[in-house]
């Protein structure tokens, strides 16, 4: 069979199977049979929700210190402010690729934006941290919508071709630069105006965007009389729900309580039997032939593990430069330029034009593992240690990987998808990323929370017994602890992302585009 990536010469190959097969791309569909003569300024609108969508996942970490303080949010409970936007992210994509797929892109799009702009403002608004989490996990909600619509436009709009290279490496520096972009600019609002201004900020880009997807983006009409698959939304959703929650409990309660383990137990037996319910239902949220094949499935698989490690290290270097370095929010915002450069230059520059030439495994496995030596380098960290000379030499190889990695894995994973399905594949792809941003949230929070709590319990007493404590030894004790328990997490994210590299090695074996083409050109 030859390579999805590459499309059939005219006449055929002689092998086609019938077009509704379950597992077979169906062809393209009649809006873009010809290039759009306007997809460069498509592309500008679909990046520009896209950029909106990733950066809220991180634009909050720069502030999160500040709104703790403000809305008197608890260490154990801060990671809320993060999880609930990527939770109900993470958890909806697949019914929001779904709504894409049968309603029509181009309207699921723009009615994304809409809410998103309305639970922003809401946000910016909390007079408490449960109003917060609401605001948040509205955002979730509606992103659900948009994301997959974004991807899945994009995918249409550039089916192949050179062009297609150039508009993934753009969308894929967006997804992986705009996590750090966010950063930076949480730390301008917060600094010069406000943490709310972090949420206040996408009112005005959401409706900027809503104009050019009226204006310029051109998309099918929905499917008629189509069916939602709603228990399979109940099912995947609540096992996803059920993952995250589990991890945020291990730290107050511990990873062998009764209730973590309950917890985590339901959201696994969840998870398994919506995978059963897909392959059942006659109108799965998720088809499972998208999954089946290889190099997809890997594809996704990498993304997961991927996020995992970037969002713990957002999470944990945000905390080490404001409250341990004493950084002010802008300049924490700053300190994250260089791994969003990072990111943008392996992606633009190395991966898109590279990725035309070589197999996909050849670009992401030696980026994840750039990746897992920058992680790595930032275990070495203690409460001496400097930006220039510890952090920036760090963030600078994990941005330079994933810059390699995400073109790749977004490119592979979407590539050769027939165009029914295509909103879902998109959604399966992002719902990869915000659940592995949950995941690395949760997961690795309570992983620092509890070393340290752990560090601080031993070396605080040990001390007493020595003598009274002066608050400078309190102070210095608190914060190495602190710091032991981000590099033992950070540890943890080294080591995923070294799973991924091997994940990759293994599940992704698609050829080249160059090679492809050339034994298809024998066959025929």
């Amino acid at each position: 069979m030859s390579d999805p990536s590459i499309p059939d010469p005219p006449g055929g190959t002689g092998n086609e199977r019938p077009s509704d097969s379950p597992t077979e791309d169906s062809g393209p569909d009649p809006t873009t049979d010809a290039p759009d003569t306007h997809r460069w300024w498509a592309l500008a609108v679909i990046a520009t929700a896209q950029l909106m969508v990733v950066l809220d996942a991180t634009i909050v970490n720069i502030a999160l210190p500040s709104a703790q303080r403000d809305l008197h949010i608890t260490n154990g409970n801060r990671q809320w402010v993060i999880t609930a936007y990527t939770l109900a992210f993470g958890g909806l994509l697949l019914l929001g690729g779904r709504v894409a797929d049968l309603v029509g892109r181009k309207r699921t799009f723009i009615i994304g934006l809409i809410g998103f702009a309305g639970s922003s403002a809401l946000g910016g608004s909390s007079a408490g941290q449960e109003m917060l989490y609401l605001s948040r996990a509205l955002q979730g909600t509606f992103a659900a919508l948009l994301a997959p619509s974004a991807l899945s436009l994009l995918t249409t709009t550039f089916p192949g071709g050179k062009d297609r290279a150039k508009a993934f490496g753009i969308f894929s520096a967006i997804a992986g630069g705009g996590s750090a972009i966010g950063l930076l600019m949480g730390g301008i609002l917060t600094e010069w105006l406000s943490w709310r201004w972090c949420l206040y900020v996408n009112v005005p880009i959401a409706l900027l965007a809503v104009i050019g997807a009226l204006t310029l983006l051109k998309d099918r009409a929905g499917t008629k009389g189509a069916h939602l698959d709603i228990p399979g939304v109940l099912l995947g959703c609540l096992g996803l729900v059920a993952i995250v929650y589990g991890f945020s409990r291990a730290q107050p309660q511990g990873w062998t309580s009764t209730e973590v383990l309950t917890v985590l137990s339901v959201g696994v037996v969840l998870l398994v039997a919506f995978t059963w319910w897909q392959g059942k239902s006659s109108h799965p949220l998720l088809p499972l032939h998208i999954i089946r094949e290889r190099n997809r499935a890997g594809s996704v698989i990498v993304m997961a593990m991927a996020t995992i490690g970037l969002f713990g290290s957002f999470l944990f270097l945000t905390y080490f430069l404001q409250n341990i370095l004493g950084y002010s929010p802008l300049s924490a915002g700053l300190a994250f330029l260089p791994l969003s450069a990072g990111i943008i230059i392996g992606s633009t520059q190395i991966s898109a034009r590279l990725l035309p030439l070589t197999a996909p495994r050849f670009l992401l496995v030696p980026g994840l593992l750039l990746s897992a030596g920058g992680m790595f380098s930032l275990t070495f960290l203690d409460i001496h240690s400097t930006y220039v000379g510890h952090i920036l030499p760090g963030t600078l190889l994990l941005g330079f990987g994933l810059g390699l990695t995400f073109l790749p894995v977004i490119s592979t994973a979407t590539m050769g998808v027939a165009n029914r399905d295509s909103g879902v594949t998109s959604a399966t792809v992002n719902t990869a990323q915000q659940v592995g941003g949950s995941i690395g949230t949760s997961l690795l929070n309570t992983i620092a929370t509890t070393t340290t709590a752990t560090y601080l319990a031993s070396h605080l007493a040990a001390a007493a017994r020595e003598g009274p404590l002066t608050p400078a030894d309190r102070t210095r004790i608190v914060n190495t602890g602190t710091v032991h328990g981000f590099t033992v997490a950070i540890t943890w994210a080294a080591i995923i992302l070294l799973g991924a590299a091997v994940v990759g090695a293994i599940m992704i074996n698609r050829k080249s585009p160059r090679h492809g083409g050339a034994q298809q050109a024998a066959a025929a």
